[in-house]
């Protein structure tokens, strides 16, 4: 068995970031972005309005000082003029400032009569113009690899610019293993089970930026399993959930190296999961997930969350992780690294009562896996620990 972090390095090396396309800025979210994006253009283009109101020269803005309205500015229709002594413009938010003004009056400090207003006694002290280029100037960028969100491209948006250039999704084939699965909605036989592994893997992987491939589920048979990797055929990664363990009827292992699999590494000190494998079929990396689904789920947040960053061009590093002090005292660990269910609660963490590799209900119930190092003491309630949001 080999530590955490040495699987992950070994993970590291199997796995390169995958090409990239352009897609249309409103396809965009949730991409990671790829190449910088550079505006074409400043933001606002113009001295602009901040709020609405009367846009004078404020060397004149005395109070009760008064004013002849010769024209007004709104967004989308500026005043095609210049403001000179005793001038000024109503204006709106948004509208480009008129040339000779450089602060504008709010409307609630002014009395207007027809075409001539008067400021208020106690004004304001603005100025409420937003400068040219405040926000962006031109040239400016959004730096990249960056995992595009709302904002970012509102901003690209505002930029002016309508494709960008994204990592392409890593496409991975999942492949349930085992005569003992049946696909939900079937009916089992009397030592069936449903498989579940694969649906909750798929929606890790497309949370986290992938494309999943979903494969008929390969049966005990070296025959049926060479057929499952035939369909794996175009994937970026391989993800076997099953049959990597030595019992009699667990054939990956053999399959694959069969196949001309180099393994990289087979067993890591960790529970749950420690019947994991990898290495690379001919130019695709190959991740082997244990069976038991609570198992396969904490690997897939330890191992291949951080494998699909690494691919999206995020960089190779470990999943990140938080702390939080204990709610209640926790048992000594054992010579592996323990990933157990518990819950972040009111800022403190609690490992669920029971931790069996089987439980998904548990699993289901817990918002983090909190960390336990090898040969960890007992630990007691307020002690700080680390752990992995999921």
């Amino acid at each position: 068995m080999i530590p955490v972090t040495e699987a992950l390095d070994h993970l590291f090396s199997l796995v390169a970031p995958v090409g990239t396309e352009d897609v249309p800025l409103a396809e965009a979210a949730g991409r990671i972005l790829a190449a910088p994006v550079t505006a074409t253009r400043r933001q606002p283009p113009f001295a602009a309005s901040a709020m609405d109101g009367y846009a004078v020269n404020g060397v004149e803005a005395d109070p009760e000082s008064m004013f002849q309205v010769i024209g007004e500015s709104a967004a989308g229709h500026g005043f095609d003029g210049k403001i000179g002594a005793g001038q000024c413009v109503r204006i709106f938010t948004g509208a480009p400032m008129p040339e000779g003004a450089n602060r504008v009056i709010i409307q609630e400090d002014v009395t207007r009569k027809g075409a001539l207003i008067t400021l208020a006694r106690k004004l304001d002290k603005g100025p409420h113009v937003r400068p040219a280029g405040a926000d962006f100037d031109e040239g400016d960028q959004v730096a990249a690899p960056l995992l595009l969100t709302p904002a970012h491209l509102a901003l690209i948006a505002a930029m002016n610019t309508a494709k960008v250039t994204v990592r392409r999704k890593p496409i991975v084939a999942l492949m349930a293993t085992g005569d003992e699965l049946v696909m939900p909605g079937e009916t089992p036989g009397p030592d069936q089970i449903i498989s579940s592994n694969s649906f909750g893997l798929k929606a890790l992987i497309e949370a986290n930026g992938g494309h999943a491939r979903m494969l008929p589920i390969a049966r005990d048979t070296k025959g049926s399993l060479r057929t499952a990797f035939e369909l794996c055929e175009g994937a970026d990664l391989i993800i076997t959930i099953g049959g990597a363990s030595v019992g009699d009827h667990d054939l990956v292992g053999d399959v694959t190296e069969e196949l001309g699999m180099a393994r990289s590494f087979y067993k890591v000190a960790m529970r749950p999961g420690k019947p994991l494998m990898a290495g690379k079929l001919g130019n695709t990396p190959v991740i082997g997930l244990p069976g038991n689904p609570v198992s396969a789920m904490v690997c897939g947040h330890v191992f291949l969350v951080p494998a699909l960053r690494a691919m999206l061009g995020l960089g190779a590093t470990p999943a990140p992780r938080k702390t939080a002090p204990l709610g209640a005292s926790i048992a000594a660990n054992g010579p592996r690294e323990h990933y157990m269910r518990a819950v972040v609660q009111d800022g403190k963490i609690t490992a669920c009562n029971q931790q069996d590799s089987a439980l998904l209900s548990v699993l289901a119930g817990a918002n983090a896996l909190l960390v336990r190092p090898v040969d960890d003491p007992e630990q007691g309630a307020g002690h700080v620990m680390e752990y992995l949001p999921i």
